[in-house]
Parts: C-alpha cells; structure tokens; sequence
C-alpha cells in the first residue's frame, strides 16, 4: 500500500516537480496541494497540467497557479459512509482525510481499499493462547502464522481494507512481541495503540483504559478470527437499524430427525415433521456507539456479554448481525490446522 504522503505536495512548488511526482504516481497520479501546516488548499492532475501548459503558463511558474481549488474529501471522525458510497460510484478513486483544521491526515486510494468507515478498532490479543501450547509457550497466540503472516495481520489487514485506521490493541502474555512486530502502524497508513493488561480483564474489559477514541464508532474483535466479514454492510446494517451495538453472529442449523410435537398441558397442537432450527451464535466481532462504552467498569474483569447483558436489561437495542462468509475461531489445534489450508481458498 502506498504511503498517503506520496500524495502531498506543498504550495509554491514549481510545476516541473509536481510534473515529476505525478509520473511516479503512475495511474495513482493526484497530488493534494497543502500549505505550511499541512491544510488542503487545492488538487492536481496530469490533465491540470497539461491545459495549463497548453494555455501557456510555464513549468517553473507555481503549481498555486493552476490546481483545482476545491476538490472532494472526506472528514475525520465524521460519519460520511453516504457520501464515501456516493463519491466512490461515482469514481471518485482518492480523496483526501481531514481533521477538523483542514489537515489532510489521510488518503484514501479506492483502488487499494474498499471503504472509509468512520470506526475506531479495538483488536484484544492479551490472551495466552493455553490450548494451543507448545505454539504458544514462546510465541503470542496473535502471532501464529496462517499461511505466509500471522493470524492477527489478516484481520488488520481485513479492517484496514475497510478503511479503518484508528487501532487500539489489547496485550499482555508476551505483549512485546506483538508491539515490536506491529510498531505504531505507520507503514500501513494507519496509528496503531497499545493497552497493556497488568491483571486480565476479560473479553472487553481493557477498553476501559482508552478515553480517547477518535470517532463515535467503536468496533472490538477478537484477534484469533479469520473471517472475510464484510465490514462495510455490517455498519451500514449497525446504522440503519439504530443500534447501541450489533454482535456479528454464526448461524448454526440444528436438523431434529424426528417429529417434534408442540404441546400445551400434554393437548398436542402442532407438530413439525424432522424441522430445522437455525440459531445464532457469537462470533467475537462487536460494532458499537461510543456512548455504551460507559458501562465497562474501570480496571475490572468484564467480558462483551455482560456488557451484552447490561444493554439488554437497560432496554438499549442490541442487534444480531449474521455472518455470510467464512469465519473460523482459532482457539485449538485443529482450527489452526483447519486455518492453514482453508487460508488459500479464502476470497479477502
């Protein structure tokens, strides 16, 4: 993935260089023109260019001279999935990220990703991984590889393809090599924090040390998945269903091969003949409004179904979002056995 800064130019500079950092961006070729502070002021294309040259303005003028003064964007920690959707369909392939002052932050290349969500990620990769030892008696659980990089890279990956590039990671049990494997994210496009876990705190209860998310969204996963989970319609669905949060779910087919009677006080009323129930189970993937955080006690263990529990006996809506795709929980030997060859056939 290319680094958004390829992407930046300053003001002033001389056409012949925007000329010459246009080239090197080959079918990626825009430059969003900034100021001193970083702030946007126009855009550039190899067709801004070349109308300028023909009109005669000459290639060591300015490039202030000739940009496009309002260009499309996207702006932090703002909601603009509609608007992200719109522009997209409407081959709008990169668009500059802004912060509140203007600052371009990001870029964002339609070609290489798939969305922008306005997420933050929580990825909780303290655990100590006990059923899958000796794998894990010197390497983290997250740090297994599942074919050619380690299972918690694919789901990063995953999300980063979606757009996101806010991460908060959860560690403890050899938490150094995680961090010294990951660093700060930089060469992902992406700013990468670490919570550490003195004591365990259960499957969500680290969230509570972060008290300074960038957008209103927060999505928490598990970092021993592999999953293909469309990230995009999974917040669309969050957001037009008005949820407090939205649980990713695996429905699970129970197939009863005999009649099953439905009775009231022994009188049969009903009956179905060898019916099939499908029921939903959790897949550790949890899409959330930042608000319902609150409710996760300080420094204390908590796992994400009593948060469940507490939003759904407070009458806040609590939403099942079934999973269609693939998805696997690498919690024993077998499931990591599985991994490796299902890795190949997996459409990310």
């Amino acid at each position: 993935m290319r680094n958004f800064r390829e992407h930046l130019i300053q003001a002033h500079t001389d056409i012949r260089s925007a000329l010459i950092r246009l080239d090197k961006l080959a079918k990626d070729a825009i430059l969003f023109v900034v100021d001193e502070q970083g702030r946007l002021i126009g855009s550039l294309t190899d067709g801004d260019v070349r109308r300028a040259l023909i009109k005669g303005v000459s290639i060591d003028k300015e490039v202030d001279q000739i940009i496009q003064p309002n260009p499309k964007y996207l702006r932090k920690g703002q909601n603009d999935i509609d608007k992200m959707i719109l522009y997209r369909e409407g081959n709008y392939r990169i668009l500059p990220i802004l912060d509140k002052a203007r600052e371009v932050v990001n870029v964002v290349n339609f070609r290489e990703v798939r969305s922008y969500l306005p997420v933050d990620a929580v990825i909780m990769a303290g655990g100590r991984g006990q059923r899958l030892r000796p794998l894990t008696d010197d390497v983290p659980k997250p740090l297994l590889k599942v074919g050619k990089k380690p299972i918690m890279e694919h789901n990063l990956d995953r999300l980063v393809r979606f757009g996101i590039d806010d991460f908060w990671v959860s560690v403890k049990y050899l938490g150094n090599q995680i961090v010294d494997y990951f660093g700060n994210g930089r060469s992902k496009n992406i700013q990468i924090n670490y919570i550490w876990e003195d004591e365990p705190l259960g499957t969500i209860g680290a969230v509570s040390k972060i008290e300074n998310f960038k957008h209103d969204y927060v999505l928490i996963t598990n970092s021993d998945l592999l999953t293909n989970l469309d990230y995009e319609d999974f917040f669309i669905d969050f957001i037009h269903k008005d949820a407090d949060l939205a649980v990713a779910t695996i429905p699970y087919e129970v197939n009863v091969p005999y009649a099953v009677l439905e009775t009231i006080d022994g009188l049969v009323k009903d009956f179905r003949e060898k019916p099939t129930y499908t029921y939903y189970s959790n897949a550790g993937i949890y899409l959330m409004k930042k608000s319902v955080l609150q409710r996760i006690p300080k420094d204390q263990f908590f796992n994400a179904t009593d948060l469940m529990e507490s939003l759904i006996h407070n009458e806040h809506k609590v939403i099942s979002y079934p999973l269609i795709g693939y998805w696997l929980d690498i919690g024993k030997h077998e499931d990591y056995q599985k991994a490796q060859k299902d890795i190949a056939q997996i459409k990310f």
